[in-house]
């Protein structure tokens, strides 16, 4: 760009800058909002932020105002910056136990360290240069990073307009009108990746009863999310985690499988920095428990831990290997050895290159050996993984393949929430899609080729299970969609 051209440009960011910091300064000596429709939509954006950001994590808001939001969400450590000093000032009375600092979105070079959590809520909006500023995000993030963002729809250009007009609403200055596409773009470019994204706040006015069944309920079904006021958006970056060779635990809960028990033990190949094998004997009817301990003496090169279940369920039986493992990955093989012990590095690199935060088997993309799934259940596995799909914001093909692989300290993060869907599902395939949903976790599929099982039954009732996967769907609809 010549150099008078680049000047001119810099002049025109100056002034568009200069604006907004004598727009901002003015709407913080107002000692309120200036409408009861500001305040609604402000107080129901802070409920939507602390459903999806558990409290005690690190976060940073850009453009945090008066630091409300930010206060809302219970960080363990709080920075909030904002180019308005008036709004920093604020900021600082209301909630001394937080830093604020007074700084431009677009340069973040004197913000210190990285953060769990970086939120954007009504900033891009606003912004000259969007673009600049998710470049700058890129230094404050870690591969566990993710980016929270809203921002008024399109379809919402015109409301607000007249709503200005009337003194309806706060006033604002010139906006980026945006779609979910235009951001989505501008995050790639950035070497950002979406993990979800959906539509908040259907209707603007807080009648009793009417707000909730609009706001909470006919918003999530279509068309009528199509007329949202806010858009929603998490994202991550594209970074590799920060270990690259790690240790990897194969959690393998068994309760009569005898007959596979030596099978396990020849070809779960070593992986990362090395493999460790947990068993989980779960009251079995037949030999298992001898045949793992004479696996264990047989097999001295190998790293094994085997205990007997304390409790019931499969479920169970996973937590508590996750419990004794010792890995820096955790996986779970079901001991039928229906998913290939063979395809384990498979999930194992898609999760050490940052494909992914959680690397979840399907069995539904390759043709099944005969007796691998009944018809049945395949039906079943399709209905549950479009409403999990729908519940979750993110695509996941196959719910009930055994074998999810996730990291360790995100699993330790998915325990400490549990109490927010309770502790009820005796497969424990939901327990982590579920947990790893609220955490914003990139959930990834991985069609493997599933066999016929070579011995003994499977566990599963497929109209007694089917029935509580429905309750549990229903549940989950609660928690995530309708909540």
């Amino acid at each position: 760009m010549p150099h008078s051209d680049l000047k001119q440009s810099n002049l025109k960011f100056q002034s568009y800058t200069e604006n907004r910091k004598k727009h901002w300064d003015q709407i913080s000596t107002q000692t309120q909002l200036t409408s009861i429709f500001s305040q609604y939509y402000h107080k129901h954006l802070n409920q939507v932020y602390q459903k999806q950001i558990p409290a005690g994590l690190r976060l940073l808001e850009i453009g945090c105002g008066e630091g409300d939001l930010l206060a809302a969400l219970n960080p363990a450590s709080g920075v909030g910056i904002d180019f308005s000093e008036a709004m920093i000032e604020k900021a600082a009375c209301k909630y001394p136990h937080l830093i604020f600092q007074c700084a431009d979105a677009h340069d973040l070079s004197t913000i210190n360290g990285t953060f769990d959590v970086i939120i954007l809520s009504d900033l891009l909006n606003e912004l000259w240069d969007i673009q600049m500023v998710l470049k700058e995000l890129s230094t404050l993030c870690t591969s566990r990073t993710r980016i929270f963002m809203n921002f008024y729809s399109r379809v919402w250009q015109l409301p607000f307009m007249v709503s200005k007009k009337l003194h309806w609403s706060r006033p604002m200055l010139s906006q980026n009108w945006l779609t979910k596409g235009d951001v989505t773009n501008l995050l790639a470019l950035e070497n950002f990746d979406i993990i979800r994204a959906w539509e908040e706040f259907l209707f603007p006015i807080p009648i009793i009863g009417v707000k909730d069944f609009f706001n909470r309920f006919l918003i999530r079904i279509w068309p009528f999310y199509l007329f949202a006021c806010a858009n929603m958006l998490v994202a991550r970056p594209r970074l590799q985690p920060e270990i690259s060779s790690p240790k990897v635990s194969v959690i393998v809960p068994a309760r009569n499988e005898a007959g596979n028990i030596n099978a396990i033990f020849e070809r779960v190949p070593e992986m990362g920095a090395g493999t460790e094998l947990v068993f989980i004997e779960g009251g079995s009817k037949d030999d298992t428990f001898a045949k793992i301990e004479q696996g264990i003496q047989a097999h001295p090169q190998r790293r094994c831990i085997l205990q007997k279940q304390i409790g019931v369920g499969k479920g169970q039986a996973v937590r508590q290997g996750f419990s004794i493992a010792s890995g820096d990955i955790l996986m779970i093989l079901d001991a039928d050895l229906t998913v290939p012990p063979e395809n384990l590095p498979l999930f194992c690199e898609a999760l050490v290159t940052g494909k992914g935060d959680f690397i979840n088997g399907v069995r539904l993309v390759y043709p099944m050996e005969k007796e691998a799934m009944r018809f049945f259940n395949f039906l079943g596995n399709k209905f549950f993984s479009l409403a999990f799909s729908w519940l979750l914001g993110q695509p996941i093909k196959d719910t009930l393949c055994g074998t999810k692989v996730l990291w360790r300290k995100d699993y330790e993060q998915i325990a400490s929430n549990r109490s927010y869907f309770g502790d009820f599902d005796p497969f424990g395939d939901f327990d982590l899609i579920f947990g790893a949903a609220r955490l914003n976790l990139k959930l990834v599929d991985l069609p493997i080729r599933y066999q016929e099982r070579t011995y003994g039954e499977t566990n599963i009732s497929r109209w007694k299970h089917g029935w509580l996967l429905l309750r549990m769907v229903i549940f989950a609809a609660s928690k995530i969609k309708f909540s």
